[in-house]
This record gives structure tokens, sequence and C-alpha cells, in this order.
């Protein structure tokens, strides 16, 4: 058993660390505060190549193994959270894309994502179906060689900005989960209008909701096969999962470095905090889950870069790892007194931020019904 990452995997880490405390992380609480989308920063991503990760390099990408999209995952997260979203969306959509979209859709949009050049959205969530996305009530019929697509989808990052969206729509009705499909929407289409949110946290990344009257759309740009999106994303969100937990424990990581230095600076009773064990024993254990959680979701893309069966273990990173994450951004918000309070520090935008993946794409009882899915059979499947 070898848990050590290979000379490669250090340098891509080394490389994307450096880019990300130059690049992202001096304008993250800016962001914040204008809720201006950081284009720079996407460009710089692009540059990069860490938009390209999932994209076949005939279509402009540079793919890696899962364990690259991790790193790149963890070290954007550490520097500037909302960033971090830029290799886990677009490798979402890419890896969504490049496996099972037509030759024509990947030509017209993947080396267009590589390149920076769009800004794709992933459109599953509604109102009324969010964990539930079997009860999805946005509807496409086919209309001929178009389908005509109706309904709102919500909750969606990149919304107010973005290019093109993934849409999961209803084209079988009363078949649940199988009667899916998913299309390639572009929202300068008539018909297509957006509005945003104004979120506790990730303030700067437009989410917001979708809405589709009457839109048309060709029978050429659906993904894949008719009544088969469902599968085809929850495949995806197996890596995506893992990557997402990566982010959180990035953010994590960084807060508790920099309270680590704080508490030896900072003086209570005439002695450093950290002197402290009601100081320093809180910060050992969330150095240990943190740890624990990380290897969890590195070995999980592992699996998946092995093709072995990885399911389980990516739902376990979705529901523990943000949650230990924002439990340690918490504790460090509150080492750090009355000024961790305040936007002097980005402990507390880190914690707004991560909340919100506490949330997206599966929530904690969501994942854990995945886990006894999977560990008890389907024919005991939880309610």
């Amino acid at each position: 058993m070898d848990f050590a990452f290979s000379e490669e995997h250090e340098l891509f880490r080394s490389t994307v660390r450096k880019f990300a405390a130059r690049e992202l992380a001096p304008h993250y609480q800016q962001h914040d505060r204008d809720k201006t989308f950081p284009e720079r920063q996407l460009r710089a991503c692009a540059e990069l190549g860490l938009l390209g990760l999932r994209i076949p390099e005939a279509l402009g990408g540079s793919p890696h193994a899962y364990l690259v999209s991790g790193i790149a995952a963890e070290e954007c997260g550490r520097a500037d959270f909302n960033a971090a979203y830029f290799p886990l969306m677009y490798g979402l959509i890419g890896e969504l894309l490049a496996r099972y979209a037509s030759p024509e859709l990947q030509r017209r949009w993947l080396p267009k994502m590589a390149a920076g050049e769009i800004v794709p959205g992933l459109a599953l969530t509604e109102p009324g179906a969010g964990s539930d996305a079997g009860g999805l009530s946005c509807k496409a019929e086919r209309d001929g060689d178009h389908y005509v697509l109706s309904g709102e989808k919500s909750s969606i990052s990149f919304c107010s900005r973005a290019d093109m969206i993934t849409v999961f729509a209803r084209t079988q009705p009363g078949a649940g989960t199988k009667g899916i499909s998913v299309f390639c929407v572009p929202t300068d289409l008539p018909g297509v209008s957006r509005t945003a949110y104004n979120s506790m946290g990730s303030k700067c990344l437009g989410r917001g909701s979708l809405f589709l009257d009457g839109v048309r759309v060709p029978a050429a740009w659906r993904v894949g096969d008719e009544n088969t999106g469902f599968q085809m994303v929850m495949a995806t969100f197996d890596y995506s999962r893992a990557a997402i937990g990566l982010m959180c424990l990035g953010a994590a990581t960084a807060a508790v470095e920099r309270t680590c230095e704080h508490v030896k600076q900072r003086k209570a009773f005439g002695v450093p905090l950290a002197k402290f064990e009601g100081v320093s024993f809180p910060i050992a254990e969330h150095l240990t889950y943190i740890e624990a959680a990380r290897l969890l979701c590195y070995k999980t893309l592992w699996l998946r870069d092995q093709n072995l069966p990885h399911t389980k273990e990516a739902a376990m990173a979705k529901w523990w790892a943000p949650k230990v994450a924002v439990d340690a951004l918490h504790d460090c918000l509150l080492l750090h007194g009355h000024y961790g309070y305040t936007d002097e520090y980005p402990i507390e935008q880190q914690l707004r931020d991560v909340i919100g993946l506490e949330i997206g794409d599966g929530t904690a009882q969501v994942s854990k019904i995945v886990i006894s899915r999977e560990v008890f059979g389907r024919e005991f499947k939880p309610y």
C-alpha cells in the first residue's frame, strides 16, 4: 500500500499552489464584497490548463488522472474557494460532454470551455425537486427535429454568467429517474431568462434560477440517448463529490494553518494562546479529521482511476468532508476572537462559502441514503 503521490503529482501540486497564491488568493475577499464574477481568475485557470483536466486533448483539453483533478480542487480551495469552482464545474460538465455528447456537440463546446472562452452551467435542481431528482417537472417535448423545453431550474452555479447550460428535463412523463434527458442550451435563445440569488456565501458566482418558456433546441443538442440523463450525471457526480470534499478541506486547511500562527502570537494571561489545551487540542482534533477526510477523498479518486466501484466512497466523502471543513472553520473563527467575526480575515467568508457545499450536489441525508443502499442493497433503501 502506497500513500505517496508521484513526483509528477507533487510537481503539479506545487505549481497549482504557487499559481493560486499569486493569481487567486489576493482577489478572494474583494469579489465577495463586490459580488463580481472572477473573470480574470477564470482566464488564469484556463491558461494553466485547469479547465481542461477532463476534456480530451484533441478538443483543447489536457486530460489527467482523477487524482490530478482532486489536487487542483484542493489547492485552489486553499487560496480562493470560489475560484475552485472553475476546475470543479468545468471538470463535471466537461466529463459529461466528453463521455456522452455527440462529436458535433463536443466540437462546439469543449474547446471553448478548455480555453475559458465560455462559462457553462449545469441545471438539475428545481424548486420542487432537489434531493428528489426523479421528481423533475421541467419538460422537453419532441416536436419534429426539435425539443421544446419549458419549466424552471434553480440553484445553478454561474447561472447569471453562463453562456451555455446543460439542462436536465423530463422527456418521459411518469418514468421517474428513467425519463430524464439532458440538453445543451445556449442562454441567448428566445424564451430563456434568468434571475440571480442573494446567497449567504459564494456571492460572486452568480448562482440563480433559469426559466425556460417554450425554448426550442435541435434534437442534435441532446446529450446522449433519450431518457438516460439521470444515470449519466450520477456517474459523473461520483467524481465531482470527491473533488468537492477536497475543495472544502483545502479551505479548512488554510484556515487552520492561519489560526496556528495566530494562537502562537496572541497572548492571554501573559502566555501564548497555543499553550492552552482548550486552544491546542481543538486544533489537533481538526487536523486529524481533515487528514482522515482528505485520505477518503483521494481514495475515492484513486478507485475511479482504477475503474473500481467507488459510489459508496464518493457519498461518504460528500457528506463528511464539508462537515469536517465547516466545523474546523467555525472553531478557527472563534479562536481569532472578535477579529475572526469581521472581514479583516477571510475565515468568516470561508465559513459562509463552504456551508453551501453541505447542500449543493447532494445533502448529507441523501449521501447517507446512497451509502446505505450500497451496503444493504436497493431493497433496503431507506426513505
